[in-house]
């Protein structure tokens, strides 16, 4: 494993003269393919849950991997990659030393930027859970974090009445639990309350505090 100091102007320049291992891995859901390695970055696009990327890299103090997909180069979070490692699958963001992945030191700003925060700011802790546990039972694709079907109506209001956003550490995923300090907004004569969370609305189950769906 090969490790490298990233500075903020050179996140998308490898060091002179280090040839990057690429490592084959599979999204275990509908995963933000964004522009830097936080949850605010651009999204440039989403990698659909069982697809393939070659993963180039991994900051080596948060989970977020640069990988190549599509013919574009952006960062994921690790957490819901999985590769394989003697014959069994294994989560990219545990195991970059075991794959051979290349590591590198990201700069703070970097990673936890702070412009463009909502009211509520960056909370404490972040989004957790979802499909990730699918990777030790060998499920991928659509049966991880499989998208709730909610009613057209649902996603029409919340698209059309957006709320402060606020920003989490972790990715928006289908399956996520959302911290018990965050408040969600009801959505009328539905089951269902929504945020505005790390760029993307989603809806959530109020009972469990679980993402349902994204809305795109």
């Amino acid at each position: 494993m090969k490790r490298f100091i990233i500075g903020t102007t050179a996140l998308s320049l490898l060091t002179a003269g280090a040839a990057a291992a690429q490592v084959a891995a599979t999204a275990t859901t509908d995963l933000n393919f964004r522009a830097d390695p936080n949850g605010q970055a651009e999204i440039i696009d989403v990698i659909a849950s069982g697809d393939s990327v070659d993963v180039l890299r991994c900051a080596e103090e948060a989970s977020w991997c640069e990988v190549s997909h599509g013919g574009q180069t952006g960062w994921v979070y690790s957490e819901y990659l999985s590769s394989e490692h003697e014959g069994a699958p294994v989560i990219v963001a545990e195991n970059p030393s075991v794959l051979s992945v290349e590591t590198v030191v990201i700069e703070k700003d970097k990673l936890e930027p702070v412009l463009g925060l909502g009211t509520m700011g960056a909370i404490a802790g972040g989004i957790v859970g979802g499909p990730i546990g699918a990777v030790a039972g060998g499920v991928i694709g659509s049966g991880a974090g499989s998208t709730v079907d909610v009613k057209p109506e649902v996603v029409t209001y919340v698209r059309e009445n957006p709320v402060e956003p606020i920003y989490l550490n972790g990715e928006v995923v289908v399956g996520a639990t959302v911290p018990q300090e965050v408040v969600l907004t009801p959505v009328p004569d539905a089951e269902y309350e929504y945020l505005y969370v790390n760029g993307v609305p989603a809806v959530v189950d109020p009972s469990s505090r679980t993402i349902v769906t994204i809305v795109r």
